[in-house]
């Protein structure tokens, strides 16, 4: 298994493999593990540098699952996908340490915590004594269980919010023994900020703030509520603003984008990387604005 190394390119695409019954936006399709590998195949030939493998839901009135259904919806994937692309990078999007764990001696090279570590106060711990020395997402949510909730949160400085929330967790997992070079930031989008759409439109302008932290930073807008607009798109209908918000997302200091859309979401990405090269502009990665996106 080759690491994922987030740096080594001009960015990152992190293909979404849902096999839950309850996902926004694919529910239900890839509960087999046939479905679910031939879901893995195509995104690895529309061009994914990692695939991401979900066992529970974490959209608003999602259902809890036990670790005994999370563990048999997920870990037969990897194991197969690590049989078949060795070399593949697949990351675990998970709140159980448990699952972790399992996922990381399987051969899982990241672990991705919407949490941030509060749903599981032993994930720190898994990660950091794991040979394998996996990377670790740490995202911003504004709940502290793994499900989101649909609420109008307000934030005088939404972005301060997500800086000061991801500096303590930060702190806590570096305390457990996690080394700074497997941190990866997700400032969270949607709901996991707020129901009012206009928050995850400035953390988008403002990433050059979060990147000024010095951590890889992974950005999910697939296909969430805050594209919707004023027509109150389905998630079905989102994807032109997904490209658009990912675009974006590298443009102001992103390192990954994570997707359902692997061919479209990597082409306006390309776009973007491409805008940054012709402009000769040093990206926000470096803790310098690579577009003016603070008045």
């Amino acid at each position: 298994m080759l690491p994922f190394s987030p740096l080594s390119k001009p960015f990152s695409i992190v293909g979404i493999l849902n096999v839950t019954p309850d996902s926004y936006v694919d529910g239900g399709r890839y509960t087999s593990l046939d479905s679910a590998l031939r879901r893995i195949e195509a995104m690895l030939g529309e061009g994914a540098d990692i695939v991401e493998i979900g066992g529970e839901s974490t959209g608003p009135n999602s259902k809890d699952v036990s670790p005994e259904e999370e563990r048999s919806r997920a870990l037969p994937v990897l194991i197969e996908a690590r049989k078949r692309w060795a070399d593949l990078p697949i990351s675990i999007d998970t709140a159980k340490s448990t699952i972790a764990k399992e996922a990381l001696d399987a051969g899982a090279a990241m672990i991705n915590d919407v949490t941030a570590g509060r749903g599981d106060s032993a994930m720190f711990q898994v990660v950091a004594v794991h040979p394998s020395k996996p990377k670790l997402v740490l995202m911003h949510a504004k709940d502290s269980a793994s499900r989101t909730t649909i609420e109008a949160r307000h934030y005088d400085d939404v972005m301060g919010t997500v800086i000061e929330f991801l500096e303590k967790q930060i702190e806590i997992a570096l305390e457990a023994g996690v080394q700074r070079s497997q941190i990866i930031l997700d400032p969270g989008l949607g709901h996991f900020l707020s129901s009012e759409a206009k928050y995850s439109y400035t953390i988008l302008a403002q990433l050059s703030r979060l990147a000024a932290l010095g951590f890889p930073i992974l950005v999910s807008p697939s296909r969430k509520s805050f594209l919707a607009g004023p027509e109150n798109l389905k998630a079905s209908d989102r994807l032109a603003g997904t490209i658009a918000a990912s675009a974006i997302a590298i443009l102001n200091g992103a390192h990954s984008i994570r997707t359902h859309d692997v061919a479209e979401v990597r082409r306006g990405c390309e776009v973007a990387a491409a805008l940054l090269d012709a402009v000769s502009l040093p990206s926000p990665r470096s803790g310098k604005r690579a577009m003016s996106n603070e008045q």
